[in-house]
């Protein structure tokens, strides 16, 4: 038990929280606005992971567009995100069928979840999408850098019922679960992009 409370209290602390919350993110990437944060003005978390992939914003972008529930999956853990219905399969090849996302289209979240609607889709620059009942915005934005492409991932979530147990649980699970989820799907776009890109130099963020 003693054990627990500690490991509880280490992962509550302001320096692992920022951990999880700023994961790969510069200070300019972390403080900077992204099109689509007016989408969710006041979140009550706001997360800004980012990773570096060696090659061109063009070449990431359709492993981008192609990502969803009964798409090109999310390039991370399938198996966890099975275990609550999400029919996530992670592609390995870039899909045609799934290259024409549009704003106004809404992909599901499982059989039962909230769909995500695209807000924003700036070809090779930035795709939003917000939930259908307007609690989450999750936003991806590329940008030039002299190594091929800075993947910025931004999360911003209202929480309904913020009340202390619930922001416990945030703080202690969920936000160190959400930084194992989404780092290992910004390593699962960078070596998916990265596979024949002519960029020199190649290197990991």
């Amino acid at each position: 038990m003693a054990l627990v409370a500690a490991s509880a209290a280490v992962a509550y602390s302001p320096p692992a929280r920022r951990w999880y919350l700023t994961y790969g993110a510069t200070a300019d990437e972390i403080t900077g606005t992204l099109p689509g944060d007016e989408l969710l003005p006041h979140p009550d978390l706001r997360s800004t992971r980012a990773i570096t992939i060696a090659a061109p914003p063009s070449s990431v972008w359709p492993w981008l567009v192609q990502m969803g529930s009964g798409r090109g999956g999310a390039y991370t853990y399938d198996w966890i995100e099975n275990l609550f219905g999400l029919n996530m399969h992670s592609a390995d090849e870039i899909l045609p069928e799934f290259q024409d996302l549009a704003a106004g289209d809404l992909l599901p979240l499982g059989p039962n979840g909230p769909a995500m609607r695209v807000e924003i889709c700036d070809l090779d620059r930035t795709l939003a999408f917000r939930s259908t009942v307007g609690d989450w915005v999750w936003i991806f934005h590329l940008s030039g850098h002299r190594l091929g492409t800075r993947l910025v991932s931004r999360n911003r979530i209202a929480v309904t019922h913020p009340g202390p147990a619930l922001r416990l649980v945030n703080r202690v699970v969920m936000e160190p679960g959400s930084l194992i989820m989404e780092r290992r799907m910004l390593l699962g776009i960078k070596e998916r992009a990265e596979r024949g890109a002519p960029v020199a130099g190649r290197q990991a963020a």
